[in-house]
């Protein structure tokens, strides 16, 4: 059961419907995550910004799905899980390869590189060895790359986390964090 009830633009704040109306004009609909972090417009306009200017990076956009994806799979996070799951297929990435992504996979040998990277970020909150750092260069990571990832993770964990909180419910066909072949 949802814990934090999403907002709809009549029962948000005059910044929060403000928001949400941008997001419904620029998708089409609101997901349920932006409306629940409706609440704090703040929040909702931060992470809408960090978003927007991510969407910029030098890592492309399926790859930042695929990132998303091993964040979900790592953080256990459904919701993130099944958005980007339907987002990652509007990227072009068959259902195979983003179901490995989940467990940190994939086929493309620095594209996994890149996905290890984000989930020992995760695990290690920060901490990484000078072999995890040796590993992802070695594999053609570079320092702008290392960079994004970092903040990948960060987007992504908030989100992560806001779903955990909240238990937002889930507007996009489900997929479950844990993969059938992790």
């Amino acid at each position: 059961m949802t814990r934090i009830a999403p907002l709809t633009e009549s029962s948000a704040s005059p910044e929060g419907a403000q928001l949400l109306s941008a997001i419904k004009s620029k998708l089409g609909m609101v997901p349920n995550i932006y409306a629940t972090i409706a609440h704090a417009p703040a929040a909702l306009s931060a992470t809408l910004a960090f978003g927007d200017a991510l969407g910029n990076a030098s890592i492309s956009a399926p790859v930042r799905e695929q990132l998303a994806l091993a964040i979900a799979g790592v953080n256990t996070c459904d919701y993130c899980a099944s958005a980007h799951t339907a987002i990652g297929k509007m990227n072009g990435l068959d259902e195979a390869e983003l179901n490995n992504n989940l467990s940190a996979r994939a086929s493309d040998p620095k594209v996994e590189a890149l996905l290890t990277l984000a989930t020992d970020i995760v695990e290690s909150r920060g901490n990484l060895s000078e072999s995890q750092i040796s590993s992802a260069r070695n594999a053609g990571v570079n320092d702008t790359e290392l960079v994004e990832v970092v903040a990948l993770v960060a987007h992504n964990i908030f989100t992560n986390y806001i779903n955990h909180i909240a238990q937002t419910e889930i507007d996009f066909p489900l997929v479950s964090a844990q993969p059938a072949n992790a």
